[in-house]
């Protein structure tokens, strides 16, 4: 059964506290749209697809709280609020996405009032359009996988990072449907743990046989022949192809490489951004020193120790086999296959 991160009531944006999970489900109610980018900005709501969907409500929480006297003032606000949202995680790409959808539908509008009824249409558009997406994706991306393998996942792609039923890990629950595959390998994903709370938990309300492992133990495995393939999701997806994702991403693609397992990457093609050349242009966050430090709010280094904690990793295009999206199954050359996606061609598959 899939999980509902994230519901719109009309006046008010419900999520999923994905902080709290496995133990506990605990639901929030963002009033405003500083309350959903609290909630971006500490995890509370996280995944590329549903930050996004998260913060075109946000938008649409601020634009209710606005006067609506003069169009001139009303879409300043509403951009002020947009900049806001968009400062919370400048990796993922699909957060800057959606805002801009969002304001470019209210600057057609004549007036604020019907701005606020054309935003409210857009952001429910935008997130059913997410669900259908993802559907599209897991059918497409389930072929690439080998008959009876087990594949390796990394950090959280399902459910809880997009909203519909995911983008890697809804390859891999469309391939176990299938009988495809028989095992699903996720990473525990240090140091916030969201393949052991997040992955583990959603393949385990489901059924799919999972095995977690520590984020060291991969090669291990590739090097026993444990694994088929490895599939991924991805943050932002530079114009040739190079990969932003949860960091550790680059370790698996190299030890895929070195162990002739393909390694793919599932994100739907608002994740793909042509602005940004290679991966030298995606900005990296970098998260606070005590994510590393504390285990559960518990200390488990000293706490004056130096600290790297960077949230995200850059995967150049050379080690990646293929790109699944919505619209068709990218491989290299990157630069013309993306850009035959996003200009509604085929990709080269």
């Amino acid at each position: 059964m899939a999980v509902e991160p994230i519901a719109w009531q009309g006046d008010r944006l419900r999520l999923l506290d994905q902080t709290l999970l496995p133990a506990r489900e605990v639901y929030l109610e963002a009033m405003d749209h500083r309350q959903v980018a609290e909630a971006i900005g500490s995890l509370r709501v996280r995944g590329a697809p549903l930050i996004g969907i998260a913060a075109a409500y946000g938008l649409v929480l601020a634009s209710l709280r606005l006067p609506r006297g003069d169009m001139a003032r009303f879409l300043a606000g509403l951009e002020e609020a947009a900049r806001e949202l968009a400062s919370t995680r400048p990796t993922a790409v699909n957060l800057a996405w959606a805002l801009e959808r969002l304001l470019g539908r209210a600057r057609a509008c004549a007036s604020p009032t019907e701005a606020v009824a054309a935003l409210e249409a857009e952001a429910r558009a935008l997130h059913l359009e997410q669900v259908e997406a993802d559907h599209r994706l897991a059918e497409l991306g389930a072929s690439l996988l080998p008959q009876g393998g087990a594949v390796l996942t990394h950090c959280n792609t399902g459910s809880l990072a997009t909203g519909g039923m995911g983008t890697a890990l809804g390859m891999l629950r469309a391939a176990w449907r299938q009988g495809r595959i028989v095992r699903v390998y996720a990473t525990e994903t240090r140091p916030l743990l969201q393949g052991a709370r997040l992955t583990a938990w959603e393949l385990w309300r489901e059924g799919v046989p999972c095995t977690l492992i520590v984020d060291g133990a991969a090669g291990a495995l590739m090097a026993r022949g444990q694994v088929a393939a490895v599939v991924v999701g991805a943050d932002r997806i530079a114009r040739n192809g190079d990969v932003a994702n949860k960091v550790g991403t680059y370790t698996l693609a190299v030890l895929a490489r070195a162990h002739g397992i393909p390694f793919y990457v599932a994100a739907p093609t608002s994740t793909i951004d042509p602005a940004t050349p290679d991966g030298d242009g995606i900005p990296i966050e970098e998260r606070p020193a005590d994510e590393v430090r504390c285990l559960a709010g518990v200390p488990v280094a000293p706490s004056g120790v130096d600290v790297s904690n960077y949230a995200f990793d850059v995967t150049p295009a050379a080690y990646v086999d293929a790109i699944v999206t919505e619209r068709g199954i990218a491989r290299p050359p990157y630069a013309e296959s993306l850009a035959s996606l996003l200009s509604g061609g085929s990709a080269n598959d």
